[in-house]
């Protein structure tokens, strides 16, 4: 599906609030509700909106712990070693490693008993551990 100028301002729209009604959306973009909804359902059905989600406050609900850990791995890793719900991200770089992963913690406590744990999966190789200590931007 190639995306026009009427499919990206709706999707601006949903970044900035994805509780925006199609009467919202249709309102800031001049264009008809029933066009909205049409547009919607086409980028819903071809697979261009995944999913509608929410950003939260990592303070308020206790995740301000954010550490990005590079890994080497010596083999495939298998899907289920990261399945825990601290892994927020996970992607495939160049370097001297193979993936980054983007992980939200508690407190410096739950992070140590993650990476402890996870340093023993079947494949993991090498671990480097970068620590955030402010959130500048951090988008979906």
């Amino acid at each position: 599906m190639e995306l026009q100028e009427k499919d990206r301002k709706i999707i601006d729209l949903l970044r900035e609030d994805a509780r925006a009604t199609i009467r919202d959306i249709a309102k800031r973009t001049s264009l008809r509700p029933s066009t909205v909804h049409q547009r919607m359902q086409k980028m819903d059905k071809e697979g261009v909106i995944e999913k509608y989600t929410v950003k939260l406050n990592n303070d308020k609900v206790g995740e301000n712990f954010i550490v990005f850990i590079m890994v080497k791995s010596s083999k495939d890793i298998e899907k289920s070693a990261l399945k825990d719900d601290r892994i927020r991200e996970v992607f495939g770089v160049t370097g001297g490693f193979d993936l980054m992963i983007k992980c939200k913690f508690k407190d410096i406590v739950d992070f140590n008993d993650f990476i402890i744990a996870f340093r023993k999966k079947d494949g993991i190789e090498a671990t480097e551990t970068v620590v955030s200590t402010v959130t500048i931007k951090e988008e979906l």
